[in-house]
């Protein structure tokens, strides 16, 4: 009986480890190597320091007081090159000789962020005109260079020069085109008289076209053309030039619109040819002009009565002298239609004007590198460019 209730408790407690130890699932190996802890990868990469952004280039307004004028012509052309070249982004405008335009077109470009200008400006000799465009480059921060057309009068413009740090000039010493031009035509005087003299008298009278009233260049060339010409012939012991219309106080024509045209020109001198000619003996014997635009206006006139035919052409010529020498007055001069030019370097005008630009855009001081350039001797921002004879 006992041997049977101790078999009963054995298979009971085997029953019992059965069940409590039974799974569906064998357990896991446990000489299997422990997989190592997982790492967390980092969610985004080190940022490198930001580079400094590049300045945006300086964009260049250049503005012209007309752009009918020849040699203005010249100058942009030679001046788009320039800059061009240079690398220089730039934008043209063209003010048709009006002041008002002039400044509202500044006030754009400003506006659009412009960070140059480079001004031919419309009113030369204004000194409340070319200040008012210096205040506008001086409140914008931004340089401004003013050429070939003076700022003021003789000396007045130096106020205006020191006004701004960021401020120059490029253009010509005024009077030396009208002593050049007076040398040239004295000396071809004298050593032409009795051919220039038609009518004999003696005398010779001339003519003389003014491309604008107020204007310091035209005020020299004028002037000192007849004075410095007038030494030359009295001192060969010859009678000083004689204007041709002794009613005419001014002794000069002056362009009304103050393009300083050939249409000018030659809707004076038709006009002068139908009083003053051959047939009443008191013909027009030389022509003066302040630029060779009018001077291509008077020949024109001339042409049509019979004269300055050219070289090898039947016909009288008359003397006709002019100032800028462009290519067609080049042209002219080749062909025996024109006498003479004083020789405004359009290229080497443009060429310093880029240069001042392109120390602008490559942060320079506007006057950096320009010592060898010929400047006033009353104001260190006005650079020079010198003229030349061509005949």
């Amino acid at each position: 009986m006992k041997r049977m209730i101790s078999l009963l408790l054995v298979f009971v407690c085997l029953f019992t480890m059965a069940s409590c130890s039974g799974s569906s699932t064998p357990p896991a190996a446990t000489n299997a190597p422990a997989a190592p802890a997982a790492t967390t990868a980092p969610t985004t990469a080190p940022v490198a320091p930001a580079e400094p952004a590049a300045p945006a280039p300086i964009s260049v307004a250049v503005f012209y007081y007309t752009y009918s004028d020849v040699y203005i012509s010249s100058v942009r052309s030679a001046l788009d090159a320039a800059l061009a070249t240079a690398g220089i982004k730039y934008q043209n405008y063209d003010s048709n000789s009006n002041q008002t335009t002039q400044n509202e077109q500044i006030d754009t470009a400003i506006s659009q962020g412009a960070g140059m200008l480079l001004v031919n400006i419309v009113t030369a000799g204004s000194v409340d005109a070319s200040q008012l465009i210096v205040d506008k480059a001086k409140t914008a921060g931004i340089p401004v260079v003013f050429f070939n057309r003076a700022l003021g009068g003789d000396g007045e413009d130096v106020a205006v020069l020191n006004s701004y740090d960021k401020l120059a000039f490029v253009g010509t010493d005024a009077p030396e085109a009208g002593h050049m031009q007076g040398k040239l035509i004295g000396d071809y005087v004298v050593a032409n008289f009795d051919a220039v003299d038609l009518n004999g008298d003696g005398s010779i009278s001339y003519a003389m076209f003014k491309g604008q009233e107020g204007n310091v260049e035209a005020i020299y060339r004028t002037q000192y053309a007849v004075e410095d010409a007038d030494k030359i012939i009295t001192a060969a012991g010859k009678p000083a030039l004689a204007y041709f219309d002794p009613n005419n106080a001014d002794k000069y024509q002056v362009d009304l619109d103050g393009n300083w045209s050939s249409t000018a020109s030659n809707n004076y001198m038709v006009t002068n040819l139908a009083q003053y000619n051959e047939t009443n003996g008191n013909m027009i014997e030389l022509v003066i002009c302040n630029n060779d635009g009018m001077a291509e206006g008077a020949i024109s006139a001339l042409n049509d009565k019979g004269y300055n035919n050219g070289t090898g052409q039947s016909g009288k010529t008359i003397p006709v002298f002019g100032v800028d020498a462009t290519e067609a007055a080049q042209q002219l001069i080749n062909d025996g239609k024109m006498t003479g030019t004083i020789k405004q370097d359009a290229e080497g005008m443009a060429n310093g004007i880029a240069f001042l630009a392109k120390n602008a855009v490559d942060g320079k001081g506007l006057l950096d590198g320009t010592d060898s350039y010929n400047k006033a001797p009353d104001a260190a921002n006005k650079i020079y460019i010198p003229y030349g004879i061509y005949s």
